[in-house]
């Protein structure tokens, strides 16, 4: 998809309704759809994360979206597909200076080179205890990534094409952190398995796409 085609059509989504749970549920496993209905996840004094859908042209002028895997570490998310972003610290003004300030020291992308488009919807992470706050963003003249070494092992530049093409939908059999042996829905990109809150947001934003190219 040309970038110069998609920045003239992606402001567009800031009038549109987000789609919101619809959406994320598509892509979450039926024991967590269970579960968020029947109201038995119970949030704890949730702690809050910024994290950024970062939209950039590659040397051909293609759209890609960034995704990162994160390194392997004593927690709930070690390894698994992310956007960049982390969790909010006192000296953030805001949630989205979080996902700015994350993003720059995960990936190195200046906050100022940023186009903020639009918030998307939050969602709750309930084995770490998060609420995640999702937004959209241009980075219209990319500088070369550069890795958070201690966090991030590698990046996963995705052509936009592929996430918008129904084929690249799969399905796995996980054992996560709160069941065993489950069918999670999935997006297959780049070789990487992207599932749970990753998807779902990415499967929002993807919708919302779909009504405006």
């Amino acid at each position: 998809m040309d970038f110069t085609k998609f920045t003239e059509q992606i402001p567009k989504i800031k009038n549109l309704p987000l789609p919101g749970r619809a959406a994320h549920y598509k892509m979450a496993p039926e024991v967590r759809i269970r579960e968020l209905e029947a109201g038995t996840i119970v949030r704890k004094n949730p702690k809050k994360a910024g994290v950024m859908v970062l939209f950039y042209p590659n040397d051909k002028y293609d759209t890609q979206v960034l995704l990162i895997l994160r390194r392997s570490y004593e927690g709930v998310h070690s390894n698994q597909v992310a956007f960049p972003g982390g969790k909010e610290e006192k000296e953030d003004s805001s949630i989205l200076s979080t996902a700015l300030r994350e993003t720059f020291e995960e990936v190195g992308v200046k906050p100022e080179r940023v186009e903020v488009i639009r918030e998307m919807s939050e969602i709750y992470i309930p084995p770490s205890n998060f609420w995640v706050h999702p937004y959209v963003g241009l980075y219209k003249n990319p500088e070369p990534f550069i890795l958070q070494q201690a966090e991030v092992e590698q990046l996963i530049e995705v052509p936009l094409m592929h996430v918008m093409d129904d084929s690249f939908l799969t399905s796995q059999t996980l054992s996560t952190s709160y069941a065993k042996n489950i069918e999670v829905p999935a997006f297959h990109l780049n070789g990487f398995t992207v599932w749970g809150a990753t998807a779902m947001m990415l499967n929002e934003i993807r919708e919302l796409i779909k009504q405006v190219v």
